[in-house]
């Protein structure tokens, strides 16, 4: 089922590729990770594995952008504290900001942030909807 989620946040209407850059080679095309590369990695999922900042980011998704009291509002939680999430986000560059008088506007900042969210999520309900293994 998740490879339905995975197509449909990899194909435009027009069939192009969306999403992630259609010029980067396939997961499957490349040169195994190195560690650096793995190490990188393991950083980004280590920022997104926090229960706060997946309910922020979806916060963002739904709205497109949002300043830091509207998602403070969204997941009931003060606005600094939503702002020290926001920034751990945005030094990796997985939400970016602007200023738009007084207020900071966050947004995604990379489609591919809301691919894996979605192909997670996608992987966690089918998860929990699979049978037990029968116990041998």
């Amino acid at each position: 089922m998740c490879n339905d989620v995975f197509m449909a946040t990899q194909t435009a209407p027009g069939g192009e590729r969306a999403g992630c850059d259609p010029s980067k080679p396939s997961l499957a095309a490349r040169e195994l990770l190195t560690e650096a590369q793995a190490g990188e990695l393991r950083g980004m999922f280590k920022v997104l594995a926090s229960e706060t900042r997946l309910r922020l980011l979806h916060a963002l998704e739904r709205a497109g952008e949002l300043c830091v009291n509207d998602l403070a509002a969204a997941v009931e939680m003060a606005p600094q504290a939503v702002s020290n999430q926001l920034q751990r986000m945005a030094d990796r560059g997985i939400v970016v900001a602007r200023r738009e008088g007084s207020s900071v506007i966050y947004r995604i900042a990379d489609p591919c942030v809301t691919a894996l969210l979605e192909l997670g999520l996608c992987q966690a309900e089918d998860a929990r909807a699979a049978p037990e293994p029968d116990a041998a």
